[in-house]
């Protein structure tokens, strides 16, 4: 038998974890100014998150619980797996992302209705069924229906761009129909609404000067689009938040000062200096970065 279970927390009442989505406000040294420019963030103290509501699921012999959450940037779904020996697994969504993982599990599960029973001669040589690619500024969710010994089960696999760790999860084939129904009544609480920036984001670019990278990356938040300045060497790194609406003003300080080191004829510039690295995908989401500042 699947079970459903749903719990509500009251939005004034933060509730501390040990688990985070691997978000922080702040870096390199620049936490408490996040709090003193944004007072109202002062209700959630480093490292919290406040939890809206939960359900949990039975599937087999796992146990999946979707938590609604919610941090300084904005609010997501927590998927986690527990398996019967324990083991936890779990991957995190943007609320657009839910509402699009939930319409992909529609389809696979049409698909697998329209399945014969298991037939061990008739299995791809990699065991997917199906697969399809999610992508949410920089992060990719690869969903693929498998066929193993034990059964046929969809796998939910995150990655994160720029080496970010992969995470998984495996829901039963069977249970594909009541995970979709669940994580339709979170979203139809909570919405699909993931605010901030609704164009395309310019990719990320970086530079080499000596032994530094400066990574220039672009993201938002419900606050608006940032610029991200990341100094960084071995065992090393230092960052800056630049919100969009100074960015021409940045851009002229830094025109003028280039002018001037020509006008003196004192300018470092050079292949050495500033080797350009092509350009990487590196745009990020309020999940992934500070907010302006």
């Amino acid at each position: 038998m699947n079970m459903v279970m749903m719990s509500y927390y009251p939005e004034s009442e933060p509730h501390p974890t040990s688990e985070s989505t691997g978000d922080t406000v702040g870096n390199g040294g620049g936490d408490h100014a996040v709090y003193d420019v944004f007072p109202e963030a002062t209700k959630w103290r480093q490292g919290e998150e406040q939890e809206l509501a939960s359900k949990m699921l039975q599937i087999q012999s796992k146990r999946f619980y979707l938590d609604v959450k919610e941090n300084p940037r904005g609010k997501f779904i927590k998927v986690a797996e527990i398996g019967a020996d324990g083991r936890r697994s779990q991957v995190y969504l943007a609320l657009s992302t839910a509402a699009e993982f939930r319409d992909h599990l529609s389809s696979f599960s049409d698909y697998y209705a329209s399945l014969g029973p298991p037939n061990p001669e008739n299995v791809p040589e990699d065991g997917k069924l199906k697969s399809e690619v999610m992508v949410k500024t920089n992060r990719r969710y690869y969903l693929d229906l498998k066929e193993n010994t034990r059964g046929r089960f969809l796998r939910v696999s995150q990655t994160i761009s720029r080496g970010g760790p992969r995470s998984q999860i495996a829901i039963p084939a069977q249970g594909m129909i009541e995970f979709r129904d669940a994580l339709t009544d979170l979203l139809e609480e909570f919405g699909t609404d993931d605010g901030g920036f609704r164009g395309e984001l310019p990719e990320g670019r970086h530079i080499r000067v000596d032994n530094k990278i400066f990574y220039f990356d672009i993201g938002q938040n419900n606050r608006g689009v940032f610029m991200r300045v990341s100094e960084v060497k071995t065992n090393f790194r230092n960052a800056i938040t630049i919100p969009e609406k100074s960015w021409s003003r940045f851009r002229d300080i830094f025109a003028e000062y280039v002018d001037k080191m020509k006008e003196d004829g004192k300018s470092g510039a050079g292949p050495s200096a500033t080797s350009e690295i092509p350009p990487t995908s590196t745009a990020t989401s309020s999940s992934e970065r500070d907010p302006p500042k």
